[in-house]
């Protein structure tokens, strides 16, 4: 395996194109050597997005029978995909839903002896072990032989870092009698020309026991802790561009107060507060504000709506982070990879790109 700490990422999608960034302006502090980055179509309306990331410092990796097709764009790629993956210490699959299974049969396991680990992001279920940032982060650091990670979902990572603020830090996953949860999905991002809708689309509940797969991919976050947690999840998408928002009921063993749930949430460095009510001014912020546009938080929870009842049911409404939440748990396994033993300490850097409020 190389000395080198070489970050390479497959694909520049919503969450690519952003985490490359990041990764490229936060490359001494995080102990980066170099980033690459890996690009499949040669396309002229992706040129000026490739040249920004360029200009930053990666380097652009294609397969082979495509190098002349960039050129021709002027896109200069430094790299062919498969070495790029090969000389790497750390991948984050970055591709639509599917594409990573694949690039794990095809590419990955061949250069398992020589890449130290592998990311794929929400979609790519069954990939490897889940994680999310602040929740599981004992089980990738203690067990080497998580080579393979697939970071959970943004709507995952939010009913993931509400249940386990308000129902189980402090208590264990015991207190937690039960979780519910609404994830209002919009259609599509800002970015994509296509898969937006005219009108609110309901959801299946696929799973008979946990609904959507939201709940299920939380569980089975929670069960890497050896967590069994009675979670339940509906889905439906509406014609918005903006924000994914999440309902949440909890049901707690051990009372609390609406003050204290406020508290809990202020001390939760992951978890943003706001008193804004719509996603549009959330997500304004957060263009405004945020790396590349995107908030890192794991929620951005409404501080109007929560409500407490009977001491031991606890209601709220919150905003997913999309791409953000999945930007900052890729970046984290990332460093595992490349600094094992101190992993922590490097991603400190990237503190003040929280918000503690919005």
């Amino acid at each position: 395996m190389t000395n080198r700490k070489i970050i390479h990422v497959v694909g520049t999608g919503t969450i690519g194109e952003p985490l490359i960034g990041l990764l490229c302006d936060y490359r001494e502090q995080l102990g980066i050597d170099e980033i690459s980055f890996n690009k499949n179509s040669a396309l002229r309306s992706d040129r000026s997005k490739v040249m920004s990331l360029l200009k930053r410092g990666a380097n652009l990796a294609v397969n082979k029978d495509k190098v002349d097709d960039f050129k021709k764009l002027g896109m200069d790629p430094k790299l062919e995909s498969k070495d790029a993956i090969s000389r790497a210490t750390a991948v984050i699959d970055c591709t639509p839903s599917g594409v990573g299974h694949k690039n794990k049969e095809l590419y990955y396991k061949q250069f398992s002896n020589k890449v130290n680990g592998f990311m794929a992001q929400g979609s790519e279920d069954g990939f490897g072990v889940k994680y999310a940032r602040n929740i599981n982060d004992s089980v990738i650091k203690d067990d080497d032989n998580c080579q393979f990670i697939q970071v959970v979902s943004c709507n995952t990572h939010n009913i993931a870092c509400i249940t386990n603020t308000l129902a189980i830090d402090g208590f264990g996953p015991e207190n937690l009698q039960e979780g519910r949860f609404v994830c209002v999905r919009r259609a599509n991002d800002t970015s994509q020309s296509s898969g937006y809708i005219a009108a609110p689309s309901v959801g299946k509940h696929t799973d008979e026991k946990f609904g959507s797969h939201h709940a299920k991919d939380a569980s089975e976050l929670f069960a890497t802790l050896g967590y069994e947690l009675d979670l339940f999840s509906s889905a439906m998408k509406i014609n918005s561009q903006y924000m994914h928002v999440l309902w949440f009921a909890l049901k707690t063993e051990a009372p609390t107060s609406r003050n204290e749930v406020i508290e809990k949430l202020e001390a939760n460095k992951l978890v943003a507060t706001t008193s804004k009510d719509m996603t549009s001014t959330v997500f304004s912020f957060g263009r405004d504000h945020g790396h590349f546009g995107r908030i890192l938080n794991q929620t951005v929870v409404v501080e109007q709506s929560i409500h407490v009842k009977n001491k031991h049911e606890i209601y709220g409404f919150c905003f997913t982070p999309q791409d953000g939440n999945s930007i900052l748990s890729s970046i984290s396994a990332a460093e595992r990879f490349l600094y094992p033993h101190s992993y922590e300490d490097k991603i400190t850097c990237l503190d003040e790109l929280f918000f503690n409020e919005i």
